[in-house]
């Protein structure tokens, strides 16, 4: 027996052992991300332009798309403007909004907060879906320390749900300084959790660094997980502890190993949006035109010196 299965494997062509052979792990080349940029209105908020000067300024600047923040918009609309007036302006200024900051307590442990976090979120998403706007960015509002993970991913599913209902769907997010939920590790449970295709992640370089995750993690996150990337740098000259977010400068003035981190954001696949979010109160006394410019040549910079 045996010598007639050496026989046969003898006859069989190079083509045929191949089709049997067991495909090695990570044989497939994966298809090299695609970045665009954007800018986040945060960059510029100290001048206080107001949300009609943004859009200008992220045109002007030669920047693809914009992230506002839900309380521009809601002041705007306030102001006795429709949704319909901010989609079109955005549109004729040959721009995308990519991407609203918010701040709905979604995944507080009291249920009472964290059901009025749902309804303010279900309320805020199709506000932005009638101004074109598909995401939105989920920090985790209300949230307690320790965090039951188990328990926000649940939620998080929930939310993914309620995306998927308005067309504007959740970012899972996390600020290095914020002790409860501070570090990529606990998005990424909650995110697994969730189980959930559309499940998507919004790292930032300074919380990545300010909460002690550090920037190998992103290794372990490929194609679409990642669709908004916060990018920005920090200095050395301040203790990570004690960095806030006044300190970010532009990405390539401080020491982020950015391109590491956009070398395995290109590895990932998919579509990356690289939004520069900055509070930097030097910028904000600024001309805020000059500093939108300065930020995109500087990310773009940092782009090809990974091409």
């Amino acid at each position: 027996m045996k010598t007639n299965r050496r026989n046969a494997v003898k006859s069989m062509g190079l083509g045929a052992l191949a089709a049997l052979a067991p495909a090695p792990a990570f044989s497939r080349s994966p298809k090299e991300s695609t970045f665009s940029f954007c800018l986040n209105t945060s960059t510029i908020r100290g001048q206080q332009p107001g949300l009609l000067r943004y859009i200008e300024i992220a045109a002007a600047a030669g920047y693809d798309g914009i992230e506002v923040w839900v309380d521009d918009v809601k002041k705007f609309l306030s102001a006795g403007h429709s949704t319909t007036e901010l989609h079109d302006i955005v549109r004729q200024h040959g721009l995308r909004v990519e991407n609203a900051i918010g701040f709905a307590p979604w995944m507080a442990s009291d249920e009472a907060k964290s059901k009025a976090g749902f309804l303010q979120m279900e309320e805020e998403m199709n506000m932005l879906a009638e101004i074109g706007c598909s995401r939105v960015a989920a920090p985790g509002i209300g949230a307690e320390a320790p965090v039951d993970l188990m328990a926000a991913g649940r939620k998080y599913k929930a939310l993914l749900d309620l995306g998927r209902k308005t067309g504007v769907m959740p970012q899972l997010e996390f600020w290095g300084a914020f002790a409860p939920f501070h570090h990529l590790g606990q998005i990424l449970m909650v995110a697994a959790v969730a189980n959930d295709p559309d499940a998507r992640l919004l790292p930032d370089v300074y919380h990545l660094y300010r909460g002690g995750s550090g920037f190998d993690g992103l290794k372990l996150i490929h194609g679409q997980a990642i669709e908004i990337f916060h990018i920005n740098d920090y200095p050395d000259s301040i203790p990570r502890e004690k960095q806030q977010d006044k300190d970010r400068v532009y990405p390539g003035d401080g020491v982020a190993p950015l391109s590491q981190i956009l070398g395995d954001l290109r590895e990932m696949g998919g579509n990356k949006v690289l939004s520069l979010e900055l509070f930097n109160p030097t910028y904000w006394a600024q001309d805020p035109l000059e500093v939108a410019k300065t930020g995109l040549a500087k990310m773009k910079n940092a782009v090809k010196a990974v091409s």
